[in-house]
C-alpha cells in the first residue's frame, strides 16, 4: 500500500487512527499494540500476500533466536543439570560462550541468505555465466518489497541481543518492532533503543496533540515532495533514460539534475512522511535525511543523506572491522568496505558497486585531506604558542595603529569563507548527481553513454519532448491566463521554474523538519497545508511507486 494512495489516506489511515486511540482511551495497551501490529500486517500483504508470508516467517524465526540468545544460561537447554562449580564452572561458561556465538553467527546468516537468494541469486548466476560462460536459466526471482530494510533491522537486534544490549521483550512487541507501517517499506532503519521503549510506554502518557498536529503538517509536506516535485521531475528522467540516443548535451545535463532531486525529493518525502505519521500516533521515528544537498564535502553528505542506514554500517560493519584503532591504511580500507557493500546493498547490479565505489574513493581522499589539514593546524597552533607572549605585544600594538584595516580583513575574511562554502556545496552536488547516474541506469553501459553525452554530445536546443514532461496541467493553465502560451520558449517555461524550484529547496531553503519546527499554528498555515493536500489528492492517479521500493 503506497501512502500516496486513496486506499490509505481514505480508508486505511483512518481506521488506524480511530481503533489506536480509541484502545489507548479504553486502556488496553497490549491491544493497541496488537491491533498496529495486524493493521501493518494489512499494509504490507495489501501488495503480494506471498511477500506478506516471508515477513512473517522472518519475524518468527528472528524472535525464535532473539528468545534463545536472551535466554541465559544454556546449560539449562541440556536437561536442567546441577550448578557445577570451580573449574568445570568455567569450563560450562565458555561453552556457553561458544554456544551463543554459533547462534548469532547462524542467525545473520541465515537473514543474509534469504536476502541473497531474493535479491542477488540471479545476479549471481548472471555473473557466473558471463564469467565462467556457462548457461545457467535465471530464476526471475520476484523482489519482496523492503526486505533489505527489515532484514538489516532485524540482524541488528539480534547482533544487540547477542551483546546483552536489548531487554527481553515479547512477540507483539517485536512483530510490532518489525512491521511498525510507517517505516517498514523503505526506511528508515530503525533499532530497537528508539522504538521499543515507546511501544512500551502505550497508554502510560497523554497525547500531545501539538506534535501531533506537527505530525500532520510533516505528512503533507513529504507527500507534496513525492507527489509535486519527485514525480513531476521523475517524468523527465524516464524520458531521458528511454530516449539517450536522441540527447543533446543540455539534454543530457538536465536529465542528471532532474534525477538527483527526484531521487531526494522521493526518498526523503517518503521518510518525512514516516516520521509525521509516527508523530500521530505519538512515536518519534528517527530522522533519515538533514539537507544532504546543503553537504560541503563528501563526508559532511553522508552525515546528512540516509543518516540511519550510515549508522548501520558505522556500528555492525566498519567498527567491527576495526574502525580506525589499526591505523590510517586499514582505516581507508574499511571505509572502501563499507562503501562497496553500501552499494551492492541498494541493488544487485555492478552499476550500484560503481556508485558505491565512486562515493568510497572520495571519502577516502577526503578524509585523508582534512587528516593532513588537521595535523598542519595543530603544528600551527604550537608555533604560535611558542611565540605567544611576543605575538600579543605586537598585536596589541597593530590593533591601535590599524583597528579600521582589521575590521575590513575580517569582514574580506568571511566573505571568502562564504563564497568558499557556496564552492564546495556546488562542487559535492556536482559530484554526487553524476554517481547518481550509476544509481539510476540499468547498467553501466546506459549510464556511461548518458554521461558520454553530456560531456561531448551534440550541442543544440533543449529537446521539446523533454520540457513537455514537466507539463503539469495545472500550471500550464497558469501560464495561459498569462498569455505566456504564444511565446516561442513557453514549453521550457515550466521546466525551468520546476527545477529552479527543486534546486532552491533542496540546496538553499529549510527542509520539511525545520519548517514545522517553525510553523505557526493559525488559519493561514491551515489554509496552505489543506491546498498542498487537496492538490496531491487530486495528482494521485499520476504518480508512481517510491524508487527505494526497488532497494
Amino acid at each position: 500500500m503506497l501512502f500516496n494512495s486513496y486506499i490509505f489516506v481514505f480508508v486505511f489511515f483512518p481506521i488506524c487512527l480511530i481503533g489506536y486511540y480509541s484502545l489507548l482511551k479504553s486502556r488496553k495497551s497490549e491491544a493497541a499494540r496488537v491491533f498496529l501490529t495486524a493493521m501493518s500486517l494489512w499494509f504490507y500483504g495489501y501488495f503480494n500476500l506471498s511477500y506478506l508470508l516471508i515477513m512473517i516467517c522472518s519475524i518468527a524465526g528472528n524472535y525464535l533466536f532473539h528468545r534463545v540468545l536472551s535466554g541465559g544460561n544454556f546449560g539449562a537447554w541440556r536437561g536442567g543439570q546441577k550448578k557445577a562449580s570451580g573449574q568445570e564452572a568455567g569450563k560450562e561458561t565458555a561453552a556457553c560462550g561458544m554456544s551463543r556465538r554459533v547462534v548469532v553467527i547462524l542467525a545473520v546468516a541465515l537473514n543474509l541468505s534469504v536476502l541473497f537468494y531474493f535479491k542477488y541469486f540471479d545476479f549471481f548466476l548472471d555473473t557466473m555465466n558471463v564469467v565462467f560462460g556457462t548457461d545457467f536459466v535465471l530464476r526471475g526471482i520476484l523482489l519482496p518489497l523492503g526486505i533489505s530494510f527489515f532484514t538489516f533491522q532485524q540482524i541488528s537486534f539480534i547482533v544487540d541481543t547477542y551483546r546483552g544490549e536489548v531487554a527481553d521483550c515479547s512477540l507483539s512487541e517485536y512483530a510490532l518492532f518489525v512491521s511498525f507501517f510507517p517505516q517498514l517499506i523503505a526506511g528508515p532503519i530503525v533499532n530497537h533503543g528508539e522504538m521499543l521503549p515507546q511501544f512500551w510506554a502505550f497508554g502510560r502518557k497523554n497525547t500531545d496533540w501539538e506534535k501531533a498536529a506537527g505530525g500532520l503538517a510533516l505528512f503533507v509536506l513529504g507527500l507534496a515532495k513525492k507527489v509535486l516535485l519527485a514525480d513531476t521531475l521523475g517524468a523527465g528522467v524516464d524520458y531521458g533514460y528511454e530516449n539517450l540516443a536522441v540527447l543533446g548535451r543540455a539534454d543530457a545535463c538536465l536529465v542528471i539534475l532532474f534525477y538527483a532531486l527526484q531521487l531526494y525529493f522521493d526518498f526523503s518525502g517518503y521518510c518525512d512522511m514516516a516520521v509525521g505519521i509516527g508523530r500521530m500516533f505519538g512515536i518519534e521515528i528517527p530522522v533519515n535525511f538533514n539537507s544532504p544537498y546543503k553537504a560541503v564535502n563528501i563526508v559532511d553528505f553522508w552525515k546528512r543523506w540516509h543518516i540511519t542506514l550510515n549508522r548501520f554500517f558505522t556500528k555492525y560493519v566498519y567498527i567491527p572491522l576495526g574502525g580506525n584503532r589499526r591505523g590510517r591504511g586499514r582505516m581507508y580500507l574499511n571505509f572502501l568496505i563499507v562503501f562497496f557493500l553500501s552499494g551492492l546493498w541498494h541493488g544487485a547490479g555492478f552499476h550500484f558497486i560503481v556508485w558505491g565505489m565512486l562515493h568510497g574513493v572520495l571519502y577516502v581522499i577526503t578524509r585523508f585531506w582534512q587528516g593532513r589539514v588537521r595535523s598542519g593546524h595543530d603544528r600551527s597552533v604550537i608555533n604560535m604558542r611558542r611565540s605567544g607572549e611576543r605575538a600579543i605585544k605586537n598585536g596589541m600594538t597593530a590593533q591601535k595603529e590599524k583597528g579600521t584595516e582589521g575590521a575590513e580583513a575580517g569582514l574580506c575574511h568571511r566573505a571568502g569563507g562564504k563564497i568558499m562554502t557556496v564552492v564546495s556545496q556546488l562542487a559535492t552536488f556536482f559530484y554526487v548527481s553524476v554517481a547518481w547516474v550509476y544509481f539510476r541506469a540499468e547498467n553501466i553501459g546506459q549510464a556511461n553513454a548518458l554521461l558520454r553525452t553530456a560531456c561531448t554530445g551534440e550541442v543544440k536546443r533543449i529537446s521539446a519532448d523533454l520540457a513537455e514532461c514537466l507539463q503539469p496541467d495545472e500550471f500550464w493553465y497558469v501560464i495561459k491566463v498569462l498569455h505566456l502560451d504564444n511565446l516561442s520558449f513557453s514549453r521550457y517555461i515550466l521546466m525551468f521554474v520546476i527545477l529552479a524550484a527543486g534546486l532552491y529547496l533542496a540546496m538553499a531553503g529549510r527542509n520539511a523538519q525545520e519548517r514545522v519546527a517553525r510553523l505557526r499554528y493559525g488559519p493561514l498555515s491551515a489554509a496552505v497545508l489543506t491546498v498542498l493536500a487537496v492538490w496531491c489528492i487530486l495528482s494521485f492517479s499520476g504518480v508512481s511507486t517510491f524508487l527505494y521500493f526497488n532497494f
